[in-house]
């Protein structure tokens, strides 16, 4: 059985969740274990857990990969480990503990043991976290892609300081939304604290059901932006899917108008639905620009989104009110 139908099996996801990973597995490529990621359907610890179960063979934890020592790494090589995608974490002995993502390739278990002279005990790791190992300990790069779904993860470079500052920034997000008079303000706030970890934020209204219009932005000019969300498109895939998309902007002909809007493909970018009433009523694109890395707090912007569906729900009970 395979990784997806048996997620569908054990009721970790649905086949409709399965189904728009296997598209997006199409478009991007990865593994659909990432694909899943990505859409927002599993967190990446939950995947990792459901893979050791499915090949019942312990999974590497985040804590293991996070510091290993260079006398333990050079008992792989670089070429190595690109090649079989291998990090070791752990020496003893005899034994060379290893993270790997393909723990049934005879072949590769074979070569690292004859190459390092230790016996392998092989780790299952997700396609995220072991890309990440292999770019932090022998410099093998990743695609942007793979950056961005970790940045909420305690691998982050500085995740002291986003969590630090999160409390008080929330709270007074919280205040200012709470105090809305009306629909522009919810989108100003929204807007500005989108602005906080993102040079470029464009706040749509999602008219009918696949009618999108620019209403607020920062950093780029959203006067006059009209699109449709036809499929396959970035807008129509959040639209459908209600969960937030992490990742490149495709340069597919249902993007064209966001594309003209960007100036270009970004590849690392994030768009967010705010839902009133179980409907998508407006949605929030940010990045960094085309070139750059998004290195927002996506929790805190999944947040503000949150919140602002909520003061939009205020608004309309305040009008009930005053109509009493």
């Amino acid at each position: 059985m395979k990784l997806g139908e048996a997620l569908v099996k054990e009721g970790f996801i649905t086949k409709e969740h399965l189904g728009r990973a296997l598209e997006r597995q199409v478009i991007f490529g990865g593994r659909i274990g990432t694909n899943i990621v990505e859409l927002g359907i599993l967190k990446e610890g939950e995947l990792t857990a459901f893979l050791s179960t499915f090949f019942k063979v312990s999974h590497v934890k985040p804590s293991e990969l996070s510091s290993v020592d260079e006398e333990t790494i050079a008992c792989i090589s670089r070429e190595l480990a690109e090649k079989y995608k291998a990090v070791p974490f752990k020496k003893e002995k005899h034994r060379l503990h290893v993270a790997m993502l393909d723990i049934k390739n005879i072949q590769s278990l074979d070569e690292l043991r004859f190459m390092s002279g230790y016996d392998i005990i092989p780790y299952i790791s997700s396609e995220i976290r072991l890309l990440y190992a292999l770019e932090k300990y022998y410099g093998i790069k990743r695609d942007v892609r793979f950056i961005s779904l970790l940045d909420t993860e305690e691998e982050n470079e500085e995740p002291a300081k986003k969590k630090s500052t999160a409390p008080e920034t929330l709270l007074k997000a919280k205040e200012a939304f709470a105090a809305v008079g009306n629909r522009d303000e919810v989108a100003g706030i929204l807007i500005a604290e989108a602005h906080r970890g993102a040079k470029r934020v464009l706040l749509c209204m999602v008219k009918g059901a696949a009618e999108i219009t620019g209403w607020r932005s920062k950093g780029i000019e959203a006067g006059g932006f009209k699109t449709h969300a036809a499929a396959p498109s970035l807008f129509h895939d959040v639209l459908t899917g209600k969960n937030y998309y992490r990742g490149p902007v495709l340069q597919i002909p249902g993007n064209k108008d966001l594309i003209d809007l960007l100036g270009g493909t970004p590849q690392d970018s994030l768009l967010v639905p705010i839902i009133l009433r179980d409907r998508v009523m407006a949605l929030l694109y940010a990045d960094n620009g085309v070139n750059s890395v998004l290195d927002a707090n996506i929790a805190y912007v999944n947040t503000i989104c949150s919140l602002a569906s909520l003061a939009f729900e205020l608004l309309i009970v305040k009008k009930k009110i005053m109509e009493l």
